[in-house]
């Protein structure tokens, strides 16, 4: 079954979404990190997305002691990235009952010390592949690294990574939809050979969306904004997920 994880992305300690990874296009939602993760704990999700937005800018990790409340409050497989780029901060966050810590920028510009987390830590390593204007992007977005989408996955795939979280950036936030072509593309090319899971992120809008996502082979789908403005309940979101075809 293709797994459903609510992201909540952090900036200043509060719960926010960026339009298409523009820190100057930010909305504030209500609520603490932690108690978001209470919710949607209760709801029934099994896993959640949690991204240091200031750690992937500025690449400082900073929620720890947010991190810590979540492990130690709910019984969610918690995912996190933002700003990771020692090995001291992958060891830091999976002893505090991280299930797996995201590597971003740190994947496209250094691949020795990639492949040794990879090899270290297994499943404990999840790699972030945010595509914009068609080549990888990093530092939060800001800049394209020289690796091209192809190229980042081929070569992080060849490296041993079990998981890849793919963002479409020109979708991220807008609300205006997916690309299932896209996404299915990646399934039929990665999953198959390299038995990669690929988890989908940027622009779930709907319930339709989740629908179409769900039957293509996913191993998840992060949904965000969509939840938060009320567009996808989430409950309704793990039926579809439940009810799909693989």
């Amino acid at each position: 079954m293709t797994e459903l994880f609510p992201a909540i992305d952090i900036r200043n300690g509060m719960v926010v979404r960026l339009l298409h990874g523009d820190y100057s296009k930010m909305t504030v939602y209500g609520g603490t990190p932690v108690d978001m993760a209470f919710s949607f704990d209760d709801l029934g999700a099994k896993w959640l997305h949690v991204v240091d937005l200031d750690g992937a800018k500025d690449g400082n990790a900073q929620i720890s002691e947010i991190i810590k409340k979540m492990t130690m409050g709910t019984s969610l497989n918690i995912e996190v990235g933002g700003g990771i780029r020692t090995e001291t901060q992958i060891e830091d966050y999976l002893m505090m009952g991280v299930e797996r810590v995201i590597l971003g920028t740190i994947a496209m510009t250094d691949p020795d010390f990639t492949k040794r987390a990879i090899d270290t830590y297994g499943s404990g390593i999840a790699i972030g592949i945010d595509i914009k204007d068609g080549y990888a992007a990093i530092k939060g977005w800001n800049e394209l690294s020289k690796l091209k989408a192809d190229e980042a996955f081929k070569t992080l795939c060849d490296m041993g990574a079990e998981t890849i979280i793919c963002t479409d950036v020109s979708k991220d936030g807008a609300m205006n939809g997916i690309d299932v072509d896209f996404y299915s593309n990646l399934v039929d090319k990665y999953t198959g050979e390299y038995e990669c899971g690929i988890v989908a992120s940027g622009g779930v809008t709907s319930l339709d969306d989740v629908r179409k996502l769900s039957n293509i082979g996913l191993e998840g789908i992060i949904i965000g904004r969509a939840i938060y403005d009320g567009r996808i309940d989430f409950g309704e979101a793990l039926s579809v997920c439940r009810d799909a075809q693989i």
